[in-house]
């Protein structure tokens, strides 16, 4: 384990005013290897409120039903600090998987993105920071140990029209009464930690009232989201790139005016878009993707988020805090034990104020366990949802071995040692993978306890359609001139994948196949895998009519999609005609894993986390150009592929932390299949 390096790491602890510049120095190859990372989200009162509105996500109840006092918590995902956002999700999200609430989500939206401006309303700031407190629907909570919970009680099943309710609550402060009539809800704040009574009398007519009763009390679970790309959503920004139509300039490694080539430039930039024209990258950042966390590419796309997000849709009596805490490029070594660098910063101003690593995922755990158990000392851990491993057995190297064809690039690059191979990725996973892995284990155990409530997620094979490999070729990676994913080296990595580095994997989560574990049962973490069937047909060579339009018109089968003319691609570098803007990152696909062409299209990212000796003077150089194609979610799930996870992580989750089976929202997705430790 590395250790912390003082005064240059964001935490979530520091006031949000204290951000401090710090830099490191990274030379060209940790540039060009961390680009291709694969492995690599009106005050309430405790007293009565006046009645308002049922929320949109209440369940129904049959109207010939026994009368009974149903409840549920108001905008019970805590992570969102206006309720509109959370009704977003739960009327989406009524009788559907998350696949599908995503599908319907995004043509509302024109394909741009829910997550667009949720992401500016959120307990958590943009430098990755908890706001403490968060005001929430105009109350002010603490997030991590919240005091109480916002809940709607109302009256359901066969109600007599005109009746009058009169309600009592007791949260141990003494019972409180208001009369309504009864097809008026009330809210109030339920206490953490303990129940409240609630009892109506029901009159109408000449006849007795009728005399309902019912105990409240919130379950608030504590999830923790860790791991490398797959876990903090890469690829998927919160609010896409904004698109010119016009193109920009880069240089191959070549360097000479024949190997120039243009691809779309970003809407807003005013700097040079010739090659001739230098310019700097501190002009070109204030045009940036949005992400939740730009230093560790976290998005509210990531499958840990929506899993977070679905148990709260799905459960109305809990409450979910949830803290997201996964990062790109994140080994265990380096990402979750000891501290990693930054991928990118926020865009601002000046440019120059750049934090240059981020705290170690488990350090930033265990100080907001602590910060948590201060205020409420029985509060705890309740769930940690993983995936990490890709990155510690080189698996960019094997991305970059697969994509980069050109003879010069290959040349440079094995040089460089930035093109891996199977042998040496198949002895880290022999050699290293394995005593990383125990290690981790016993970081988590004094932080979560029983390794049940681990549930691991692992990858799905990216590069298979129809559940065979993808047959390669330039198509999704046109968007530079020296990939093509060579069909040999294409299979034999896929092959890899699906019979060495899964299976593995697999292993090391349930201390199966010889794997050493101190204890072989209670060492076990829950496993998930049922989306990796799902995503056989759906890699990034997938294609079908219901694509968006642009897609089929404009990124070619041939990998023909861009105009090689530097003088005609200046102003139009897509040879369908159309407009790069009109390219839409969150529309449905056949593909749920971002090619290159998307990264960049959706993205477009630089690492911003250098110093100002190590960038280089000019952004349309070839580094720039390797780097914007792939940095940002090349080979990444898309939104869609998360959405996919999160249905098959969505029962584990549930499972470890004791909620029903059946949803009590009536949902009903396909039920994956699980494998958890033997409680015995």
């Amino acid at each position: 384990m590395r250790n912390r390096q003082p005064n240059c790491v964001p935490s979530y602890f520091r006031p949000t005013n204290d951000v401090k510049g710090a830099m490191i120095r990274i030379h060209i190859r940790p540039i060009i290897l961390w680009a291709l990372l694969v492995g690599s989200f009106a005050v309430l009162p405790a007293r009565w409120l006046a009645a308002q509105t049922p929320p949109q996500d209440a369940p129904a109840a049959s109207p010939d039903a026994p009368m009974q006092i149903s409840w549920e918590v108001r905008n019970r995902f805590r992570l969102f600090r206006e309720e509109r956002d959370f009704l977003l999700h739960a009327e989406s999200g009524r009788g559907r998987s998350i696949l599908a609430s995503e599908q319907a989500l995004e043509p509302l939206g024109d394909g741009r993105g829910w997550a667009r401006n949720m992401v500016n309303r959120l307990c958590i700031d943009l430098q990755g920071r908890i706001n403490e407190p968060c005001t929430r629907d105009n109350v002010k909570e603490n997030y991590l140990a919240p005091a109480d919970h916002p809940v709607t009680v109302r009256l359901t099943g066969e109600v007599p029209v005109g009746a009058t309710c009169a309600w009592s609550i007791d949260d141990g402060q003494g019972p409180r009464q208001t009369t309504l009539d009864c097809a008026e809800p009330i809210n109030f704040r339920a206490p953490y930690g303990h129940p409240s009574l609630v009892s109506v009398d029901v009159s109408s007519g000449p006849e007795a009232p009728q005399h309902l009763t019912t105990q409240i009390m919130v379950r608030d679970f504590f999830i923790a989201g860790l791991g490398d790309s797959i876990g903090s959503g890469e690829g998927n920004p919160d609010r896409q790139i904004a698109l010119a139509d016009e193109g920009f300039c880069f240089r191959s490694y070549l360097g000479t005016a024949r190997t120039q080539y243009y691809r779309p430039s970003r809407a807003g930039y005013k700097g040079g878009r010739a090659c001739e024209a230098p310019e700097t990258l501190a002009v070109w950042q204030h045009q940036s993707a949005l992400w939740l966390n730009s230093a560790c590419h976290r998005s509210l796309y990531s499958y840990q988020t929506r899993t977070a997000l679905q148990l709260a849709v799905q459960y109305p009596h809990i409450a979910v805090t949830y803290l997201p805490l996964a990062c790109t490029g994140a080994t265990i070594g380096n990402g979750l034990l000891g501290p990693q660098r930054a991928s990118e910063c926020l865009p601002n101003k000046s440019g120059a104020a750049c934090q240059g690593t981020v705290n170690a995922q488990l350090v930033e755990l265990s100080a907001a366990i602590a910060a948590a158990k201060r205020r409420q000392p029985d509060r705890k851990l309740d769930l940690i949802l993983l995936t990490v491993g890709a990155n510690d057995i080189n698996f960019s190297g094997l991305v970059a071995d697969v994509i980069v064809d050109s003879p010069t690039e290959r040349l440079l690059f094995r040089r460089m040692g930035v093109l891996g191979s199977v042998d040496d990725s198949r002895a880290a996973l022999v050699r290293n993978l394995p005593q990383s892995f125990g290690q981790l284990r016993e970081a988590l155990k004094p932080l979560v306890g029983l390794l049940q409530r681990v549930v691991y997620v692992p990858y799905a094979n990216p590069a298979l359609n129809g559940g065979v490999p993808c047959p390669g070729g330039r198509a999704g990676f046109d968007i530079h001139p020296s990939f093509n994913a060579a069909p040999q080296r294409l299979a034999n990595v896929s092959a890899y994948v699906q019979n060495e580095f899964l299976p593995e994997l697999k292993a090391l989560a349930l201390c199966e196949r010889g794997v050493l574990c101190r204890d072989p049962v209670a060492d076990r973490m829950t496993f998930v895998d049922a989306h990796q069937a799902s995503f056989a047909d759906h890699g990034f060579c997938a294609r079908a009519e219901s694509d968006p339009e642009f897609d089929r018109e404009c990124f070619s089968a041939k990998g023909e999609s861009f105009d090689p003319d530097i003088v005609t691609a200046a102003n139009q570098p897509l040879l369908c005609g159309r407009n790069a803007s009109e390219y839409r990152a969150y529309l449905p696909r056949a593909r749920w894993v971002r090619d290159a062409n998307d990264s960049y299209f959706a993205a477009m990212t630089y690492p911003q986390a250098l110093p100002s000796s190590s960038q280089p003077n000019d952004i349309h150089d070839a580094t720039w150009g390797i780097l914007s194609a792939v940095y940002g979610g090349a080979v990444h799930p898309s939104a869609e592929g998360h959405a996919a996870m999160a249905d098959a992580a969505l029962p584990a989750a549930a499972s470890v932390l004791g909620l029903d089976a059946e949803s009590e929202t009536n949902q009903d997705p396909a039920t994956p299949a699980v494998t958890a430790p033997d409680p015995h």
